[in-house]
């Protein structure tokens, strides 16, 4: 099958966006959380974010504000799932286990997103080689996830809200694949940050996180970073792929921004990792590889029949 070089060109492009800025963006946020109010400083990340977007959307792409009460609903929605609960959630557990470890418990988003990504109108069945990549991709986070030392009973509570996050993420994935909707991409992503930021700033209201702000150095970069690197420029990407990607292509996400974080973590936070970690980011690549390859999951939807974004 013919695949429009264009189309592969910012396939490739928006991968790698994601790739390396999700990648990067858990040493960043264990910056943040160290430095600043949880939910005040995620609050204004969002907020910030979903308003640069939204402006850029109107005025450069004439991308329509939503009009119609269901339009509003899917962009809440997603919103709640994919920013206020996934994000919420990696932020308060961050504190409690270490930025690599946080990485390797947001791969199972894969997982989730590859599976479930079979049903719904706009579903993918997994090929055989998408089946055998994931199930590569699994046995290297298995082994990503065997522990240094001992278990710690400390950052259980941690790691079940990491799982807890990247299934919401997922849902929300799926969720946004799967509506109707006549407002643009890039718009419905920047509302979608702004309506997850909303819900993070009554969060920190409630907890008094304003009491608690500090315009320190550490902080405020980590913060511009996330805004405007993570939510701004990585978000766009990931929201292009998920309409124009298929579910398993979309998730390999969860299989580099591991390694990447491991190596940022290592590099610039003395994170370190076991023999059998290395070993499972090398498998973890070549279950990528086998995804991404022609005949795997790399073919461009366009030429199937499925529903698009108005």
């Amino acid at each position: 099958m013919h695949v429009d070089p264009r189309y592969s060109a910012k396939l490739g492009l928006s991968l790698s966006i994601v790739y390396i800025v999700w990648g990067s963006s858990f040493m960043f946020t264990k910056i943040a959380v160290n430095n600043l109010p949880i939910a005040l400083f995620s609050a204004v990340r969002f907020i910030t974010a979903g308003t640069v977007l939204a402006l850029v959307a109107r005025f450069w792409r004439k991308d329509a504000f939503p009009r119609r009460l269901i339009d509003w609903r899917h962009v809440a929605v997603a919103g709640f799932f994919m920013v206020f609960a996934n994000n919420g959630l990696n932020a308060w557990a961050i504190q409690y286990i270490p930025s690599n470890e946080s990485a390797l418990l947001n791969g199972t988003a894969a997982f989730w997103i590859a599976g479930l990504g079979v049903f719904g109108p706009r579903g993918h069945p997994l090929t055989r080689p998408a089946v055998v990549g994931l199930v590569i991709g699994f046995a290297g986070t298995a082994l990503m996830l065997v522990p240094k030392g001992e278990v710690h009973a400390a950052g259980l509570l941690a790691q079940l809200a990491v799982l807890a996050a990247c299934l919401a993420f997922s849902l929300g994935t799926l969720y946004y694949r799967s509506v109707d909707t006549q407002v643009g991409s890039l718009m419905f992503m920047a509302m979608q940050l702004w309506f997850g930021g909303l819900m993070l700033l009554a969060i920190a209201v409630v907890h008094g996180d304003g009491a608690h702000w500090s315009f320190n150095i550490a902080g405020m970069t980590a913060l511009s970073y996330l805004t405007f690197v993570s939510s701004c420029l990585a978000f766009s990407a990931y929201g292009w792929l998920t309409r124009n990607s298929t579910p398993a292509l979309i998730g390999t996400y969860s299989y580099v921004n591991p390694a990447i974080a491991a190596f940022v973590g290592w590099e610039f936070l003395h994170e370190t990792l076991s023999r059998l970690q290395l070993v499972g980011m090398v498998i973890i690549i070549v279950g990528v590889s086998i995804l991404t390859l022609p005949g795997g999951s790399l073919t461009d939807p366009r030429t199937r029949n499925e529903p698009k974004a108005q």
